[in-house]
């Protein structure tokens, strides 16, 4: 580029830009142009930068309070995920954010397991707790699909505790996979190449049939229960996909990414359904 074309890109960007002052105004022209928009996707330049997290985080705050959003929805693994949206809504067993956030054990831990994160987890469920009774609580939720092996056990631990007899046919559909030790690129290798059989049909069979008695199983205990069928179904449609999607790595990088973007758009469309069916707006 020529000297007088840098000067030029330079105007431009300098006439475009908005200074961050520190002031709780910052951010006032962002949410006008938000206006009444019914998704908001927040990005950052580069995976664990203090300042793009901390940035994140007061944007967040600002639409939930300001706007009404009632779900965030992370770049994370659904399960990982849905134990802090158990936190922040008073639910669960953690009795800190930095507790509920333990889920969060794949490399890189230090995307989520961070102090920024911790602090805004802390703020949600304080803001929660602040809400006037009959008020929607705001969640918490991840659209990834890395976690294969994790949402296997959550849809096993489901089902041991509303039919056993349906777990003992997961676990036979899932037990595919306990030849490979957790190693899910090892698993799509040798499943692409032939070196073993595919898991493909166990786990369409298992989300078939859990999306058959849907009914069935989210009608045990009012709405407490449809929440935990909701998750369940979410983890048996994530090893779907993420089957699907350890197997495509090594047909084409192509493929694959477009199989994890697919997912994650599908994640979100199953959750706006999901808070929109049990009255919650999304």
């Amino acid at each position: 580029m020529s000297v007088n074309q840098v000067t030029r890109a330079t105007d431009i960007v300098r006439e475009a830009a908005h200074a961050l002052e520190g002031s709780t105004a910052d951010y006032d022209p962002l949410l006008e142009l938000i206006g009444e928009a019914r998704f908001v996707l927040l990005g950052e330049a580069s995976h664990g930068t203090h300042e793009f997290y901390r940035e994140r985080a007061e944007i967040t705050k600002r639409l939930i309070v300001e706007k009404g959003f009632n779900a965030v929805a992370v770049e994370a693994d659904w399960p990982d995920a849905y134990r802090v949206n158990r936190y922040v809504r008073g639910e669960g067993a953690d009795t800190s954010a930095e507790e509920a956030l333990g889920g969060f054990k794949r490399f890189p831990t230090w995307m989520w397991r961070n102090r920024v994160v911790v602090e805004f987890a802390e703020w949600l469920r304080g803001h929660n707790e602040s809400l006037a009774s009959g008020r929607e609580r705001v969640g918490f939720y991840g659209l990834d699909l890395y976690s294969l092996y994790t949402s296997v056990e959550a849809v096993l631990g489901f089902l041991d505790k509303v039919d056993p007899d349906a777990a003992r046919r997961a676990r036979y559909r899932y037990s595919c996979f306990e030849h490979f030790a957790e190693d899910t690129q090892g698993y799509g290798y040798a499943a692409t190449f032939g070196l073993t059989e595919s898991c493909e049909q166990g786990v369409v069979e298992q989300l078939v049939e859990m999306r058959r008695r849907a009914s069935e199983l989210a009608s045990l205990d009012g709405r407490v229960a449809r929440d935990e069928f909701f998750f369940a179904e979410q983890n048996a449609r994530l090893v779907k996909n993420a089957e699907e999607y350890y197997r495509s790595m090594f047909r084409g990088r192509v493929e694959s990414w477009n199989l994890r973007d697919r997912h994650m758009a599908e994640t979100l469309d199953a959750l706006v359904a999901h808070l929109s069916a049990e009255g919650r707006a999304a």
